[in-house]
């Protein structure tokens, strides 16, 4: 059955879908980390027992650095797949971290999961679409 008020193809142009995963990286990567918009980024590295001060505010700025060259890499386009799963893997491991050194200054965990779950679903849709 058709609805007058849908498009025949209700899923939206996969640019529009890069651009929004690659807004979660800029986002995360270039405005919490990088330019330091985010105290409570450089609290749950520092909570790391693995990271002096100094070090969890030079490891905060390479994965933002990190971050905002997956915006690029998503908004490319080349080796979609690659992409998608180097984003996961990321995405493992910082959740795994955050959960394993720093839960106690994370304000909701399983929420935390929950939505980079969902962040890595629409990933995973932008990536089979670019390589189809």
């Amino acid at each position: 059955m058709s609805l007058p008020f849908l498009p025949a193809d209700p899923m939206p142009p996969i640019l529009l879908i890069q651009i929004a995963v690659a807004a979660v990286w800029l986002y995360e990567g270039l405005w919490c980390k990088v330019l330091g918009r985010s105290a409570h980024e450089l609290e749950v590295v520092e909570a790391a027992p693995i990271f002096t001060k100094r070090q969890a505010w030079w490891f905060l700025k390479a994965l933002g650095a990190y971050e905002t060259l997956l915006a690029v890499w998503v908004l490319s386009g080349w080796q979609p797949v690659l992409c998608a799963l180097v984003q996961t893997v990321t995405l493992i491991g910082l959740n795994s971290g955050g959960i394993l050194f720093s839960r106690h200054v994370i304000p909701d965990p399983p929420g935390m999961v929950i939505k980079n779950t969902a962040f890595l679903v629409l990933a995973w849709v932008a990536a089979g679409f670019l390589a189809a």
